[in-house]
C-alpha cells in the first residue's frame, strides 16, 4: 500500500473552522475592519444560505447515488450530475461560500488574508488526496471528467 493512501488527511469541516477561528482571533487581537456598510450583513448572509444549499444539494445528489460523502470513505461511483456538473469539490465550494459569509459578518480583513492559504490548505491536503483515489478508482472516467469540470469553479 502507497504512502499517500495511508496518509491522514485532516477533517475538511475542521481545515475550515481553524482558518475561522484564525480571522476571529487575529481581528479580536490585531483589528483590521472592512467600511461598515449595510450590504456586507445581508451579503454575508447571503453566501452562508447559498453554501448550506449547495452543500445540502451535494450531498443529497451523493445520497441518491450510494456514495460515501465521508472523505476518508471509499466512492461507490463517479458523480457526474447536479452539482457535480460545474464543480469537482461542490461541498467544500459550498465551505468556502460559508466561510466567506462568516468574513463579511466579522467586518475584518483576516479572513480574506487568509483566504488563499485556505484554500491552497486544502487542495494540498485533502482535494490531492481525494483525486488520487478517484483516478486509481475510476481512472480513464475521471480523467475524462476531470478535462470537462474544474476543481472548484
Amino acid at each position: 500500500m502507497s504512502h499517500a493512501s495511508t496518509r491522514m488527511i485532516p477533517p475538511p469541516p475542521l481545515v475550515y473552522l481553524a482558518f475561522i477561528g484564525c480571522a476571529w482571533g487575529l481581528s479580536t487581537w490585531l483589528p483590521l475592519d472592512l467600511p461598515v456598510h449595510e450590504l456586507a450583513f445581508y451579503a454575508g448572509w447571503v453566501s452562508i444560505t447559498l453554501g448550506i444549499v449547495l452543500m445540502l444539494w451535494s450531498a443529497l445528489e451523493m445520497h441518491r447515488y450510494h456514495t460515501t460523502i465521508n472523505p476518508y470513505g471509499k466512492p461507490s461511483s463517479l458523480l457526474q450530475s447536479g452539482p457535480f456538473r460545474f464543480s469537482r469539490n461542490p461541498i467544500y465550494l459550498a465551505d468556502t461560500f460559508i466561510y466567506c459569509g462568516v468574513g463579511l459578518l466579522l467586518n475584518s480583513i483576516w479572513p480574506w488574508l487568509l483566504l488563499p492559504m485556505l484554500i491552497l490548505c486544502m487542495q494540498r491536503t485533502v482535494i490531492i488526496h481525494e483525486e488520487h483515489l478517484l483516478l486509481r478508482l475510476f481512472g480513464d472516467d475521471y480523467r475524462m471528467y476531470r478535462r470537462r469540470v474544474r476543481r472548484w469553479i
